[in-house]
């Protein structure tokens, strides 16, 4: 018997394997195997299984790695279609389907010293005193894990094991599962009425479920993907329950992905107090980056037993092991950080309706800002739009009021950080005890540090961009490659030395700041990748904001989307045109996206919300649509820019990045790269053949700087590539890669469908 074996590490190729006697009928598809490679010894993943092999003198399989083949079929097909349409090795794509914690040779499961009662004697038994404390607690208890019993008998374990002599407990290892929310009490929920347009989305996603069920899965494109379009506040999660426990119904499971870790714990919350008891009772697994290895070894393997039957996670838990597969559900569909920045470069969300449609199941895609991309899918038939115009129980959408904050630094010469009506909103707020959001997406006190003098500005030495200040830590910090540097007292130009070096921009901690010395009474906190350090931070901050015991919570976009505090009545957002003007075709969409989503969680409870948007653009399309709420007026005039220019959704884009620390070995390669990709254009005919066939519509721009020149030491140079038919653009560049030879140190990056320019 041969076993087929793709190795850890990216070699584009698998080997065959004899599997010895000793090891026939443990080893099958999934299964993960150590083998011989020279003279190394390697992990790798089986993927098929055959009778004989087209090579001689193979070399046998050394073992088996762990009891159960940790790749299910279905996840192995994924993994192939996600190394050819995203240009990467198979082996880098096998390796993202399984957590780190998980690919480990060593078991993981964590296992404790349990007491457990063996017999109560009809007479109780004569004892020590101390020993009597613990029999008592046993008696009750009936089991314990030997730290807790000590810990409530205030003993040591040698007094229980006296108790094991004389036969009356057993002491014995079990394994301990590990479980984030081990701790949290949540209380049962139950279904909620669903208003008329809630009922409908509903029956159309049951139907399809219904029907994808008997469906044979063919792997081929179909409409069983829904856009869920709702409002902010319009009671999509309330579907998604729903659509779940008819998934549960039928016997299959579910995944659910979000695209914020601080959205997680609220998620779990829901999901876990409808599903935690009653008919369709199940375990929730969650799966993050802020689990520990352990939580996370232990959460996926719940998954793959079959006890826990939904999902709720980050992008990756697209991979989850969930057999049979009945409903994915991918929430803020739109969301940039469903995107895989390092190989292999997958857009969970497309992942998503790939893997529903390998394994028969729904996709549910849910946003109150589509992407456009989802949106046009539906205007062209290839999903289907479902709306939910209103918010839940009749309540208001907030009033967005623009305020142009040119006038507000004239007014105060010089730009204020709160504009006066921000500030009278604020007080007002407080005064009748309703919690306000501050929003802006900047970290750190100011994001730049001049001279007025000299005109030096404090930069990065690996990157092209200016250091931030963080005034709490007294340091200036780069936000991309993490450079630290201490604040110079006078300005650090040769021959300048002016002791009056200032600095420039608002970030988090300076609006913290500001509101502490204007609302001294205000209980105040703020939530961004600076305070976030613990695991737990985003449950006790979030919770202490729930409970009320903080009045205003000033953040980044982590508290931007899908939080539900109806006492906040509130949203203040800063800079709101901050990331407009960014070279990025998407800058407009995610302006309006962000603006919106910010602007939803006010007004969620029985007080109507007011957003106030500062903005030094106030007159901006993507300003303007968010105040009214107003996403088809804002689709209609974004696209026929993107038409013009065959920007997605009109067509769609691949990026090759080249990098290097030698600038001008970058741009000659970047140039070599250029002569290469105009062949796929205009193929050259082979020798005695005729030409391949050329991608007609390619348009090819560059090479040409990356927005961001250097980062992390490295010069970048990109090209772009539009076309309307990326499957076959992903096939010709994976064959010119294999075939690219490029100079000692440059490498080059190909991100197909990319969502970051820079």
């Amino acid at each position: 018997m041969i076993a087929r074996v793709s190795l850890e590490i990216a070699l584009r190729r698998e080997f065959d394997y004899l599997i010895p006697e000793e090891l026939v009928g443990q080893i099958e598809v999934g299964s993960r195997v150590q083998v011989p490679f020279g003279a190394r010894k390697i992990p790798g993943c089986v993927t098929a299984l055959a009778e004989e092999s087209a090579h001689t003198h193979l070399k046998a399989i050394l073992k088996v790695i762990g009891t159960q083949s940790l790749v299910t079929p279905k996840v192995l097909q994924l993994a192939r279609w996600i190394g050819e349409y995203y240009c990467c090795a198979p082996e880098t794509a096998l390796k993202a389907v399984l957590p780190e914690a998980v690919r480990q040779e060593e078991s993981g499961f964590r296992e404790r010293l349990f007491v457990r009662v063996l017999n109560v004697p009809a007479e109780p038994p004569k004892l020590p005193r101390r020993q009597q404390d613990v029999w008592n607690i046993l008696v009750e208890r009936r089991e314990l894990a030997m730290t807790e019993l000590l810990t409530l008998a205030q003993t040591t374990a040698a007094t229980v094991r006296k108790l094991e002599d004389r036969g009356l407990v057993e002491i014995a290892p079990q394994i301990s599962e590990r479980d984030p929310y081990s701790r949290e009490q949540i209380l049962p929920s139950t279904p909620i009425t669903l208003n008329p347009s809630q009922v409908g989305a509903l029956q159309k996603i049951v139907a399809a479920m219904d029907a994808r069920r008997s469906a044979p899965a063919d792997g081929k494109p179909t409409a069983a993907t829904f856009l869920l379009h709702g409002v902010t506040g319009s009671g999509k999660t309330e579907i998604y329950l729903q659509a779940i426990a008819h998934a549960l119904e039928q016997g299959r499971g579910a995944i659910v992905l979000v695209p914020e870790i601080a959205l997680t714990p609220q998620t779990v919350e829901r999901f876990k107090a409808r599903f935690s008891s009653g008919k369709w009772q199940t375990l929730v697994a969650v799966l993050h980056s802020h689990l520990s290895a352990g939580e996370r070894h232990d959460e996926w393997h719940k998954i793959r037993q079959g006890r826990a039957r939904i999902v709720i996670g980050a992008r990756s838990a697209i991979f989850a092991p969930v057999d049979p597969l009945g409903l994915v559900i991918v929430d803020e569909e739109h969301e940039q950080t469903y995107k895989q920045e390092e190989a292999p470069r997958y857009h969970a969300r497309d992942v998503a309706i790939v893997r529903a449609q390998m394994e028969n199941a729904v996709v549910v895609l849910g946003s109150a800002t589509p992407s456009l991309e989802s949106y046009h899918n539906c205007k062209s038939g290839k999903y289907t739009l479902l709306e939910l115009p209103e918010r839940v129980d009749d309540q208001k959408m907030p009033h967005v009021r623009v305020v142009d904050m040119r006038q507000a630094a004239h007014q105060e010469k010089g730009i204020p950080i709160f504009s006066p009506q921000l500030k009278e909103a604020i007080t007002q707020r407080l005064e009748r005890q309703e919690q306000t959001i501050l929003f802006l997406n900047r970290r750190g006190y100011s994001t730049a540090l001049q001279c007025p003098k000299c005109g030096y500005v404090a930069e990065c030495p690996n990157c092209s961009v200016s250091l931030t200040y963080h005034r709490l830590e007294q340091k200036l910090c780069c936000h991309i490659c993490a450079h630290v540097a201490p604040v110079p007292k006078v300005c650090p130009a040769e021959n300048c030395g002016n002791p009056a070096i200032r600095f420039s921009g608002t970030g988090t901690q300076k609006v913290e700041e500001a509101i502490r010395k204007l609302f001294p009474q205000a209980r105040c906190h703020r939530m961004d990748a600076d305070t976030m350090k613990r695991k737990d931070d985003y449950r006790r901050i979030l919770g202490d904001f729930r409970a009320g015991k903080i009045d205003i919570l000033v953040g980044t976009q982590m508290i931007a989307k899908g939080l539900h505090f109806p006492n906040v009545t509130l949203v203040g957002i800063i800079y709101a045109d901050s990331a407009l003007h960014q070279p990025d075709f998407r800058a407009g969409e995610r302006t309006f996206q962000l603006l919106t989503q910010v602007a939803g969680r006010a007004g969620r409870g029985d007080v109507e919300g007011e957003v106030f948007v500062q903005a030094f653009t106030p007159f901006h399309p993507a300003i303007q649509y968010a105040r009214r709420h107003d996403f088809q007026g804002f689709y209609d005039q974004e696209l026929e820019f993107r038409e013009q220019l065959k920007y997605p959704p009109a067509g769609r884009v691949a990026l090759l990045t080249l990098k290097g620390r030698s600038e001008d070995k970058v741009k000659f390669s970047a140039e070599h790269v250029r002569r290469e990709l105009d062949k796929l254009v205009a193929p050259p005919a082979a020798p005695g053949g005729e030409a391949a066939a050329a991608i007609k519509d390619l348009i090819i721009a560059g090479p040409a700087p990356a927005p961001l020149l250097k980062a992390e030491t490295y010069y970048r140079y990109q090209l772009m590539l539009r076309t309307r038919s990326m499957s076959k653009l992903s096939h010709a560049l994976a064959k010119m890669v294999a075939g690219l030879t490029l100079p000692d140190e440059v490498t080059m990056a190909v991100d197909i469908d990319p969502v970051n320019l820079f």
